[in-house]
């Protein structure tokens, strides 16, 4: 979503992208801390949250969210922590087409990687639930909350009753410690009927259903294609 609040993020992370490339660092090493949940922000001018981090098996330090976020290429920075600049580089995004993830590659040097970011913990992968299982989101705008699954919205994505708002896309949907989708947004309309009830906090069962992408057949199309993130573990 385009996120008004730190516009002035392109020109801060940008300014100082050489450092991602040339090896200068804007900031103590290892200060930046991001883990599930944590607040993400683009020079496009987006946030989004991002679903989890850790490594894949070429060693790399990288990181989940969803591929409408921002292209291939762009910088990425941390929205706590804006004074770091760029600390990472969107290394894969399907912009939004198909499983909608991106792949984010972060400078090992800058960014401490948790497994635990508030009340979202993640600790390792699980399968996608079913209906009438519960799960929960958190993300840079809602924060913590959990919701009933109702099912398949299609193929892809699974309906559920957790909160989602502008900036939670990319965030994790986790049943416990094990993280199963990743959240991408609120249903607002569907086969030519549009509603729109937006949650007032993660707490209010009452709005429009969110969806999510599992993780599992994001993390197969990661590794069918290779390169950066394939062998996914988070932290």
């Amino acid at each position: 979503m385009k996120f008004r609040g730190v516009a002035a993020i392109a020109a801060v992370i940008a300014g100082v992208g050489a450092a991602l490339v040339g090896g200068t660092a804007q900031a103590e090493p290892g200060s930046v801390v991001l883990g599930g949940s944590s607040g993400l922000v683009f020079e496009n001018d987006h946030a989004c949250s991002l679903a989890a981090i850790g490594y894949d098996n070429a060693g790399r330090l990288v990181g989940l969210t969803a591929g409408h976020c921002a292209p291939t290429g762009s910088l990425v920075g941390s929205e706590t922590q804006l004074h770091a600049g760029a600390i990472g580089v969107v290394a894969y995004s399907d912009d939004g087409e198909g499983l909608d993830f991106g792949v984010l590659v972060f400078d090992k040097q800058r960014v401490t990687p948790v497994r635990t970011v508030g009340a979202t913990t993640i600790a390792g992968i699980g399968a996608r639930p079913g209906p009438g299982a519960t799960v929960c989101s958190n993300g840079r705008t809602s924060g913590p909350g959990c919701g009933l699954v109702w099912g398949d919205l299609d193929p892809i994505t699974t309906l559920n009753q957790a909160c989602s708002q502008p900036g939670d896309s990319g965030g994790p949907v986790t049943v416990g410690d094990r993280l199963v989708g990743m959240n991408l947004g609120r249903l607002t309309g569907y086969a030519g009927i549009g509603f729109d009830i937006p949650c007032a906090t993660a707490a209010n069962p009452i709005h429009s259903p969110a969806y999510f992408a599992p993780i599992d057949e994001i993390l197969a199309a990661i590794d069918e294609m290779g390169g950066a993130g394939a062998g996914f573990r988070p932290v």
